[in-house]
Parts: structure tokens; C-alpha cells; sequence
């Protein structure tokens, strides 16, 4: 089979969450360069419009709907819209996500007492796992009604490797979301795939993106996380476009509960 059929997305009605920037705005860019319909679901109404005129830019279809992934309502809302406009939805990245702070450990290896578990905050915990699992769960919801009526689709989450590892320098709540997410994905996947939806996860290690305030772009951070790389260099998000191609396509046909794990051998450890 050539490449070409092999990836072929050309024409499936796809939305991503939270792709206004970031690792979601990587995956509607790929998505887009390759002939799908998108509608990124974003909360920041100037941020979307901007993402959105980007795209169009080489000649693209793309929509936006305001939307912030932790009210239902409005979510009910962006995935209908999508649905009248097309009538299907193919794909769905369930992307959207927020940090949830530095861990208990500083990059110089020092514990940070207001990191310490019993001293996070009752409301940080309410609003990491609001946006990062309860969002999820709704999306896969959403996507699945829709999906069963039109014959299948592929659900595609975007998860984490600290769904899979303890951390040090990752806030406790923030890993206890995406592990969450990783067994919410082999949950919904063993329940969909008689309907032939798929549900798969993408897990990057650390990346740069504006997640957290956009900690990560600081250029200290970046040196301190490349260190623990073996390839001793972070991930971008368009790092995570050859996985989103691959899950949204034919080429993982056979596919289904997997996370992919997308760190550079950071979850190794160390090398030299």
C-alpha cells in the first residue's frame, strides 16, 4: 500500500480541543496540511481566531467554536454545531489539558513546601481534574454519540507520560489526571470497538508549549528537562503530528486502547 492511502485523512470532519496552541493546534496543523475538515474547540476567543486564520492560509477547511471544555453545555453545543455543519464527525482529538503546577521537587532538586500533597490547594485539584479527566470523559462521550450513528470515528486523547510514571517535578494532581485518562482511554476503547470507534492516546513527555503559564519556555526549565533526556533535548508539539496522522488514519486500522509514548527515551532515565 502506498503512503499516500495509507495516511489518508483527506475529508474527515475532525475537531481538537484546546488547539488553539500547543500540541492540539500541532495536530489540526497536520491534520489540515493533509486534507481534513477541522473545527478547533478553543476557550480563548482571540487565540482560536488567530489559530483558525493561520490554517486557512494554505488553503485549508478549517472552523472554530468557542467552547471551554469544563462547561458541558457549551461543549453539547461546539459538537453539534460540527455535526449539522457536516453532518459526521470522524475524528476527535481530545486534547485539551492544563498543568497542575511545579511537583515537590525544584529543578535544583530541593523540596518546595507549598508543593508538599498536603498543602495543594482544594481548588487547583478541582479545576486540574475538571479540565485534564472530567472534560475527557465528556468528549469521548460527545464523540461517541455521534460517532455510533455514523458508523465509527476515532477518538484520540492526548495523555501523558506521567499517566504511567511516578514524578518528581510534576505537580501530584496533574499526574493523578492523566493516569485517569490512560485507563479512561482502555476503558472506552474495549466498550467502543463494537461500534467501531477507536479510542487511543498520545503520551508526550515534557514539551514546549505555554501549559502552566508557559513555564516551560523558559529556557532554564528547558535546560534542566533536556538533561534528563537521553537525546538531551524536549519535545516540540509538532513532535506529536507523525502519531496524530498515524491514529487518525488507516495505517492503525488495527489499532485500539494504545498510548503512545512520544518522550525521546525520557521515561528511560538518563544516558550521558
Amino acid at each position: 500500500m502506498k503512503a499516500q492511502d495509507l495516511f489518508n485523512v483527506q475529508r474527515l470532519v475532525t475537531i481538537v480541543t484546546g488547539g488553539a496552541n500547543g500540541i492540539g493546534y500541532a495536530c489540526a496543523e497536520v491534520m489540515v496540511d493533509n486534507g481534513a475538515n477541522v473545527t478547533i474547540i478553543d476557550r480563548d476567543p482571540e487565540a482560536l481566531a488567530r489559530a483558525v486564520e493561520q490554517l486557512k492560509k494554505n488553503g485549508g477547511m478549517v472552523f472554530g467554536e468557542v467552547a471551554d471544555v469544563t462547561d458541558k453545555a457549551a461543549l453539547v453545543r461546539a459538537f453539534d454545531a460540527v455535526a449539522a455543519r457536516h453532518s459526521r464527525i470522524d475524528v476527535v482529538f481530545a486534547n485539551a489539558g492544563i498543568s497542575g503546577g511545579p511537583g515537590f521537587l525544584n529543578t535544583k532538586n530541593e523540596r518546595d513546601d507549598s508543593r508538599a500533597i498536603e498543602n495543594l490547594p482544594d481548588d487547583l485539584w478541582d479545576r486540574v481534574i475538571a479540565t485534564n479527566l472530567t472534560s475527557c470523559f465528556r468528549t469521548i462521550q460527545l464523540a461517541a454519540r455521534h460517532m455510533k450513528k455514523t458508523g465509527g470515528g476515532r477518538i484520540i486523547v492526548t495523555s501523558s507520560c506521567s499517566a504511567e510514571k511516578i514524578e518528581q517535578y510534576v505537580g501530584s494532581i496533574y499526574v493523578t489526571s492523566k493516569a485517569g485518562v490512560a485507563h479512561l482511554v482502555r476503558q472506552a476503547a474495549i466498550e467502543l470497538a463494537k461500534y467501531n470507534v477507536q479510542v487511543n492516546a498520545i503520551a508526550p513527555g515534557p514539551c514546549i508549549t505555554n501549559i502552566g503559564g508557559g513555564r516551560l519556555q523558559d529556557k532554564a526549565a528547558q535546560e534542566f528537562f533536556s538533561s534528563l533526556h537521553p537525546n538531551h533535548r524536549m519535545a516540540t508539539p509538532e513532535d506529536m503530528q507523525g502519531a496524530a496522522i498515524y491514529l487518525a488514519s488507516p495505517a492503525s486500522r488495527h489499532v485500539n486502547g494504545a498510548h503512545i509514548l512520544i518522550d525521546g527515551g525520557f521515561t528511560l532515565g538518563t544516558a550521558d
